[in-house]
């Protein structure tokens, strides 16, 4: 089974152009299935069979899951990699039928995602100084993060090219290496075109430096791409880093310590629908295959809910 679960996770990563992080995780949650079914099975993971990974083996490890504390929310991510490994087997013939298709998915819990409000997001916004170099980089950053509902991923990976300012749109590769356009507003702009003047001081004395230190070649300088945003020694901004700034600066505001990047996510699409937005059109932007997922996105209070009821619906009586 080792082989199989090798050759699988080959097939995520080239014919399915998912990213590192998302293979790892398949291989995680799978190999930790393949464990628990040979442990039942008093066996070697190596030694088991297509056939061994029955709907009996996946309810027992669901069981186990559950007896240990895990979430629905991760059950349910974990038999979603079951699913796809076991209908993997099934196309290459490994398997007669599809055993995951006959376990039902843990319900999740309905919970509401941070997010802020529109004062509280503006508050955020002004915290950075406008002093400095890096603040003003940094003020930049929330700016486009908020404006585009990107993925702190995705914000993290955007290269100067990438952006239009002329256009007010950023070009955004997404999850499974999706293309799509995101606009942004004129403040984003300005904030964007104040700060590209900064990142040329940045970036001029530290290129070459920084390029005979990792030793990149220039052929994969030209693969990278040069990346809108960069830390103080002209480096690309990580993920890790983006997180850190913006919980730094969630700190100086009411919401201390509570708001993640993805709240800003999260913030642009609950402001989005409060002002009338179309929910598909929300999915668009921010580049979700499914709409169920977009609707986890937002957020409505009862009372807006009714405010529209009773402005839209032709027999709704107005107090």
């Amino acid at each position: 089974m080792i082989d199989q679960l090798k050759a699988f996770l080959k097939y995520l990563a080239l014919n399915r152009n998912l990213s590192l992080h998302t293979v790892r995780a398949y291989d995680s949650d799978l190999s930790q299935f393949l464990r628990h079914t040979a442990q039942g099975a008093k066996t070697k993971v190596r030694d088991l069979t297509p056939s061994s990974l029955d709907r009996h083996a996946i309810r027992a490890f669901l069981g186990a899951l559950h007896a240990a504390g895990h979430s629905r929310a991760s059950a349910a991510r974990k038999l979603s990699a079951i699913r796809t490994f076991l209908r993997y087997l099934r196309r290459e013939e490994l398997l007669d039928d599809d055993p995951g298709a006959s376990v039902p998915t843990p319900k999740r819990e309905v919970r509401m995602p941070a997010h802020l409000s529109e004062d509280e997001m503006t508050a955020l916004l002004d915290v950075p100084s406008t002093e400095d170099p890096l603040g003003r980089r940094d003020r930049a950053m929330l700016e486009l993060f908020y404006a585009s509902g990107l993925r702190v991923s995705e914000l993290a990976g955007l290269n100067i090219d990438d952006v239009h300012l002329s256009a007010r749109r950023a070009r955004v590769i997404g999850k499974g290496g999706k293309e799509r356009l995101v606009p942004f507003n004129t403040t984003t702009a300005t904030a964007l075109r104040v700060y590209l003047q900064d990142r040329e001081q940045i970036v001029g004395g530290n290129s070459r430096s920084s390029d005979r230190a990792s030793g990149r070649s220039a052929a994969r300088r030209a693969r990278d791409g040069d990346p809108l945003f960069v830390n103080y020694r002209g480096g690309r901004l990580t993920v890790r880093s983006i997180d850190r700034l913006v919980r730094r600066y969630a700190a100086a505001t009411t919401r201390a310590g509570s708001v993640s990047p993805h709240a800003l996510r999260h913030s642009f699409a609950s402001h989005l629908l409060q002002r009338g937005a179309d929910l598909r059109a929300i999915q668009e932007l921010l580049g979700h295959s499914r709409l169920s997922t977009t609707q986890r996105y937002t957020h409505i209070n009862a009372t807006q809910l009714l405010d529209v009821y009773r402005k839209a619906h032709p027999r709704a009586k107005k107090s």
